[in-house]
Order: C-alpha cells, then structure tokens, then sequence
C-alpha cells in the first residue's frame, strides 16, 4: 500500500512538471510588451504577431513586418520556432498561423511599422478585404519576399 502511495504521489509530481513545460502560445499583453525586433510597445491588438521558441518562450511584435524582419535577421529562430502567429485584422486579438495567412498590402491600411501589411486568417478574407481597400494579397512566403526587399505600396 505505501508503495502505491508512493507511485501515484511520484506521477502526481511527473504530471505536474511536464504541463508547466506545455509549448503554447501566449495572449499578447497589448500595451504592456515590447516589440522583440523594434522595441515598440505592441498596441494595437488588430496588427499583433507572435513567435514561440521550441522551449516555449514567447516573443511579441508590434507587427508582422516586424515578426518577418525578426525571422529574417535570426532565420535559426524561424527554423525552430515552435509556433509562428499573427493577428487576424477581421478578429482583433485573435492569432492565426502565419505560415497559413494570408497578408493584404494595401495603402489604405497603415500597420505600425508603415509597410502597410494586414494579416488575415485565411485567402477568402484576404480577397474580401482586397475588394474593400485594393492593394495586393500575398502569402506568408511572399510576405516575407516583400519585408526583405523593404517593398511598399506607392
């Protein structure tokens, strides 16, 4: 009996330890983070980005232009980052795989660090959104293109 005792207490312990470790993200503390590239405070929770490390540890941007510049001037931390996020302009505060997003450039939409890129959730929001403001739609992989080449609207 006390070795049973014992076991469930040791799993008991086990099980508590791993789910303090959970690689989740986290909800972006609008106006209280800085941005981990520009150093800005993240404040408007319709334009917010995220990256968590494979270990868990999440890193806040004002923007995705400025996740993108992160990812592309630290491409190790992209490499292993266990989720890459940002916000869905449609859902305010609401996170969406950026990697699966898709991202308007459009004059008529200003993002904090003026490369005028709004992510969306997914291409058919993206398209509505094209309708309303014009500009052009990109994928992630475009998105970062365009971040690399300092690329903005005229």
């Amino acid at each position: 009996m006390k070795n049973l005792r014992l076991y469930i207490c040791s799993f008991a312990i086990v099980l508590l330890a791993l789910s303090g470790c959970a690689v989740e993200p986290q909800t972006i503390p609008y106006g209280q983070a800085n941005c981990a590239h520009c150093n800005m405070t993240v404040a408007d929770n319709r334009y917010g980005a995220e990256l968590v490390n494979d270990k868990g540890k999440a890193s806040f941007f004002d923007s995705a232009e400025c996740l993108i510049a992160y990812v592309i001037e630290q491409p190790e931390q992209g490499e292993k980052a266990a989720y890459l996020l940002v916000t869905d302009f449609t859902n305010p505060g609401v996170l969406t795989d950026a990697r699966n997003a898709s991202f308007l450039q459009a004059k008529a939409l200003p993002s904090p660090m003026g490369m005028y890129l709004t992510a969306v959730a997914d291409q058919a929001a993206g398209a509505e959104m094209q309708q309303e403001y014009g500009g052009r739609l990109l994928t992630w992989n475009d998105a970062v293109t365009t971040v690399r080449k300092n690329e903005r609207p005229e």
